[in-house]
């Protein structure tokens, strides 16, 4: 005989996450219970409820660690198959999306701050090393924002003949380094730091004025510049 999967009408009606919503409000619900309505349905063992909730047991409830699994680690916790974890990549790529339209927004680079706004929903989330740049008209208003090389979970190749070789292209004055540290680490590396002072050295011969180099995390950022690295 097949065993049915517990579901959520176990609960009391203001336990149940849909009903809860309606009632209160998406502010009201939990990750847990943001994240059962995503399921749906849950297993002989546990209803959509506890499933979640031992999702993020094992993510020390932290939706951004969530964002970084892909459809594969998904599927290692129990209850969550294909369909389950497409849907819940798509609501995370949905929410990953309506911050890249907000950093749309963003149409001249005045600090750290702004540079930050604009690069974080393209590297933060990432499990591997990806390195940006962006290029910048004389009044630091942006041309355009390109990645210029992917790597591993270590680290990423970076030609800075390549880098200065785009800028001309576009007829850049101005350009910002950037690139993500999966581990979190805000330091920067001596790579980092070398790199950055290799195309301040060649970015001057050419009359191009690199503004910054940004390392971004999960939480937060560096700023080369502001820490007075070059």
């Amino acid at each position: 005989m097949k065993l049915k999967s517990k579901t959520i009408k176990s609960l009391s009606e203001d336990d149940r996450p849909r009903e809860k919503m309606l009632l209160k409000g998406k502010q009201s619900l939990s990750n847990s219970e943001l994240l059962a309505i995503l399921i749906g349905v849950g297993t002989t063992e546990h209803n959509a409820v506890e499933l979640a909730q031992l999702v993020f047991q094992e993510l020390e409830n932290n939706v951004n660690e969530l964002a970084r699994l892909n459809l594969k680690e998904l599927q290692q916790f129990k209850g969550i198959g294909p369909a389950k974890a497409v849907k819940i990549a798509a609501a995370l790529e949905l929410g990953r999306r309506r911050k890249t339209e907000e950093a749309k927004r963003v149409n001249i680079i005045r600090d750290s701050a702004t540079a930050y706004q604009l690069l974080e929903p393209h590297l933060a989330d990432l499990n591997k090393e990806e390195f940006w740049t962006i290029f910048l008209k004389q009044n630091n208003g942006i041309i355009s924002m390109q990645k210029i090389s992917s790597g591993g979970i270590t680290g990423t190749v970076v030609d800075h003949r390549l880098i200065l070789k785009e800028a001309i292209l576009v007829e850049a004055t101005g350009i910002i380094l950037a690139h993500n540290h999966p581990s979190g680490n805000l330091s920067p590396s001596q790579q980092d730091i070398s790199l950055t002072k290799k195309v301040n050295e060649a970015a001057k011969l050419l009359d191009i004025r690199l503004l910054d180099h940004i390392i971004v995390t999960q939480y937060n950022y560096t700023s080369l510049k502001d820490e007075g690295y070059f």
